[in-house]
């Protein structure tokens, strides 16, 4: 017989943009957790323009950013996750966890 689990997918998404779903969230924890795009992208497999533009997609959906960089230079840069990005990421965790039990539910 067929696995019957049921999956719920999240994915938040303003004005016809890019959609901010899992991966998003996990290269964002990545960014906080690394302080740095370049470390992040490597740690969820990303090249560093597709984690660039995928932070971006994420910059635009909220009012104001989710990150924040610092170009490098001889004290190299950095990028931190803003107080909006925190609450981001726990909102989206907050969100997939009922997803998931409510799929449980009906699995």
């Amino acid at each position: 017989m067929a696995d019957s689990r049921i999956e719920a997918i999240l994915a938040l998404r303003g004005d016809g943009r890019s959609a901010v779903g899992r991966d998003r969230i996990a290269l964002l924890e990545a960014v906080a957790s690394q302080g740095s795009i370049t470390k992040a992208a490597q740690a969820v497999g990303l090249s560093y323009k597709a984690a660039w533009d995928a932070l971006n997609a994420i910059n635009n959906l909220l009012p104001r950013p989710a990150v924040s960089a610092q170009a490098g230079g001889k004290h190299g840069g950095g990028a931190v996750v803003t107080d909006d990005g925190m609450a981001l990421i726990a909102a989206f965790r907050m969100l997939e966890d009922r997803f998931a039990r409510a799929a449980a539910l009906l699995s």
